[in-house]
């Protein structure tokens, strides 16, 4: 079975994406055999011109109320399973208010199960000077099947010809089965588990773990979750030490303590902490995107995306669960 795709290591720094002004849900193909992005995806305007061929000379925005089409560079391949295939400059009269630049892109998924991809854009100028970033997620894309969607940048400070190519930044794809929510549904488990942004302070990263239960039933936690780590094709690391607690990692930072078991009624949330240290030294760093999270034995895999760069200290200590009294139920409509 091929492996999921490889992504770019992280080279430029980007400013905050804006996924869409219209409608969030992107193109997934799973339903659509060979579905094309529309324009409307992105913003509410008249598109009559978008995806027309770039005009000879350097493009430049008019108020017409579409997009001009960009020259992309060649070739055109695909990166880590991903091919970009339009690029395009808004302006003020395009009809939508704070997007920039856009990139059409299109992903296969090789592999036997369905996935969901989380794509990142870099935009960039023929100086190479970065202009910014964008991310997109692509849902449920059916094996041997192509999603297809389009990702928009706000706040470039490059002018409207600023922006003269886009490449793949980062590729990252959960399993349709093993997807992580923060929101929506409940799953069929009765239990949302997902990741946070985590923190980042002098090589000291922390993220925290949290699981919602939006079942109708209580859900019963006693110790720490279960952790495999994978890398870029979802293959386990076998040469990291998952450490019971954050002590060995650093003091004030979670996770600390002994188990205590904890009943979470319909509407609770209980909530982990991982930590480690991107220190390097001696041998290969590690790095690994992925964490495959079991909440407790025999639990439903759930994974989650929390980039561990371990560095080369081959160490992630994982907290006992706890009961999270901050937590608000705002989906209690959505159990079933």
């Amino acid at each position: 079975m091929s492996s999921l795709p490889r992504a770019v290591p992280p080279v430029l720094l980007g400013l905050l994406l804006l996924t869409a002004c219209g409608s969030p849900a992107a193109s997934s193909g799973a339903d659509i055999p060979d579905a094309r992005v529309r324009a409307q995806e992105l913003c509410p305007s008249d598109h009559a011109r978008y995806g027309a061929t770039p005009s000879a000379g350097r493009p430049t925005v008019t108020p017409s109320g579409t997009p001009v089409s960009l020259p992309l560079p060649s070739p055109r391949a695909d990166e880590n399973g991903v091919r970009i295939t339009g690029l395009y400059a808004w302006g003020p009269g395009s009809g939508c208010a704070g997007v920039d630049y856009s990139a059409e892109f299109e992903v296969v998924n090789n592999t036997a199960a369905a996935a969901t991809y989380t794509v990142t854009l870099a935009f960039g100028s023929a100086s190479g000077e970065a202009a910014g970033t964008a991310e997109r997620v692509v849902e449920a894309v059916g094996p041997g099947r192509t999603g297809k969607a389009v990702a928009a940048m706000e706040g470039t400070a490059m002018g409207a010809a600023g922006v003269t190519g886009v490449k793949v930044l980062k590729v990252r794809s959960v399993p349709v089965a093993e997807a992580s929510s923060a929101s929506g549904p409940c799953p069929a488990s009765g239990v949302r588990v997902y990741a946070d942004q985590g923190d980042a302070a002098m090589g000291l990263r922390v993220v925290g773990l949290h699981l919602v239960n939006c079942g109708t039933r209580p859900y019963a936690l006693d110790g720490y979750p279960e952790l495999e780590v994978q890398d870029e094709d979802h293959d386990p690391v076998k040469d990291v030490r998952i450490l019971r607690g954050t002590e060995q990692i650093g003091s004030g930072i979670g996770g600390q303590g002994a188990p205590r078991p904890v009943t979470l009624r319909p509407g609770e949330a209980a909530a982990a902490t991982l930590a480690w240290r991107n220190t390097t030294q001696a041998g290969a760093p590690v790095n690994a995107p992925y964490a495959r999270v079991r909440a407790r034995p025999g639990a439903d895999p759930v994974t989650v995306v929390p980039e561990l760069d371990l560095g080369t200290t081959g160490r992630l200590g994982v907290g006992p669960w706890r009961r999270d009294e901050t937590y608000r139920d705002l989906d209690a409509g959505a159990r079933p």
